[in-house]
């Protein structure tokens, strides 16, 4: 992708990554991503905003030379590679640049590149810089989602340059984001992302209410020309409120656990009740983050083996637990065949969540008619709660 005009000097430099499938090893990416980098050229200097990943760094340095652009100072909003990881060569190219970042993305970007101590210029957070006719204002913003992340503000274009705050995982040739399209991506990219720093991203929104905002530029995927669209998305996700919503995640061995899912699917639709189960034999993580950003309320559902949950629902809990998700009510079901401590276990893997737990409903074999009354019985309650829940807000 060659780059692109933003504003009277300022330039997005960056590479669109169409291929990528999984990011970090962990994270799907069925919308490929891309690595933002911006150049703002002043008139005495000129400072490239963060790089890009190692593997696209040729598509910057066409980009750059594109320009002609003498480069004076690097941006490094955040130390994570998909960001710092061209700036070595970036160096080369430019011998006199120097580094500008704070005093804990320093040091990881010494450690990960190995850069030595003379190359930075560490800034605290409010700190103007002066590129000329364009002055640069540096934000910590930790948390979103690395401790040493910080934002950049352009003051005189209005322009943030959010890192990570407000990306989404999205290949896309548009510069600016569709605002009808936006939503899934930057929630997916919330859900797998910021999730777990839910009182940090509050801090962060306060501390960025009062800039003048014409324009987010993340460091993936397209730039928001209404960021009261995202912020507000933000606002929403990162608050206390959640939906009476219920996920299912569940696994089925040999049919029991299964038909006690679906069941309980059918008794919570007559009951007027928003549910989706996720079947985790095939369902890829990334939707069931997705519902897990405004969820209230969660039913694991797993066969045991070998007296716990089964592998896959261990794995799900696991990273549930990671996330911190808002939710309020839990409850376990599944089967068993010669004994089980799979509540007890699931109970202590989500020890980050504050649940209100329902009574579990585990049985031995395939659901027998007093099985099917229990799980009526569940539904009821998770009915109540969430009635309760409306009433309340």
């Amino acid at each position: 992708m060659p780059s692109r005009r933003i504003k009277d000097g300022v330039y997005s430099v960056g590479a669109i990554d169409w291929d990528r499938q999984i990011f970090d090893e962990l994270i799907p990416l069925p919308q490929g991503t891309s690595y933002n980098s911006f150049i703002v050229q002043g008139s005495e200097k000129t400072a490239l905003i963060d790089t890009v990943d190692p593997s696209k760094t040729q598509i910057l340095l066409d980009n750059l030379e594109e320009l002609d652009l003498s480069i004076d100072y690097i941006i490094a909003n955040h130390g994570e590679q998909d960001h710092s990881g061209s700036i070595p060569i970036i160096l080369k190219n430019h011998p006199d640049a120097l580094i500008i970042t704070n005093s804990k993305c320093k040091e990881l970007i010494k450690y990960f590149l190995l850069i030595p101590e003379e190359k930075f210029i560490t800034v605290d957070d409010g700190e103007q810089f002066s590129l000329g006719n364009k002055t640069l204002q540096f934000i910590y913003t930790p948390w979103v989602h690395w401790p040493d992340t910080m934002v950049t503000y352009l003051v005189e274009d209005k322009i943030l340059f959010s890192c990570d705050f407000f990306g989404s995982h999205l290949a896309s040739s548009e510069l600016f984001v569709s605002p009808d399209s936006i939503h899934i991506p930057a929630k997916r990219y919330y859900a797998e992302i910021m999730m777990p720093f839910r009182s940090m991203i509050r801090n962060n929104l306060h501390k960025l209410k009062d800039l003048e905002i014409d324009i987010i530029a993340p460091s993936h995927g397209p730039l928001h020309s209404d960021p009261q669209i995202i912020m507000g998305l933000y606002n929403n996700w990162a608050s206390d409120k959640t939906s009476e919503h219920v996920l299912i995640p569940f696994v089925s061995m040999h049919g029991s656990t299964n038909i006690m899912t679906n069941y309980l699917v059918e008794a919570l639709i007559k009951r007027n009740i928003s549910v989706k189960p996720f079947n985790l034999a095939h369902t890829e993580v990334g939707e069931i983050l997705m519902d897990l950003v405004d969820s209230s309320t969660i039913v694991l559902a797993s066969p045991t083996v070998l007296t716990g949950p089964h592998p896959l629902m261990a794995n799900a809990a696991y990273l549930i637990n990671a996330l911190r998700p808002k939710l309020k009510y839990g409850a376990i079901i599944g089967s068993f065949g010669w004994g089980s401590r799979m509540e007890e276990e699931l109970k202590n893997m989500l020890h980050n969540l504050k649940l209100e737990y329902f009574e579990s409903v585990l049985i031995r074999g395939l659901p027998r008619e007093e099985d099917f009354r229990e799980l009526d019985k569940l539904a009821d309650k998770i009915q109540e709660k969430l009635q309760e829940l409306d009433n309340q807000s």
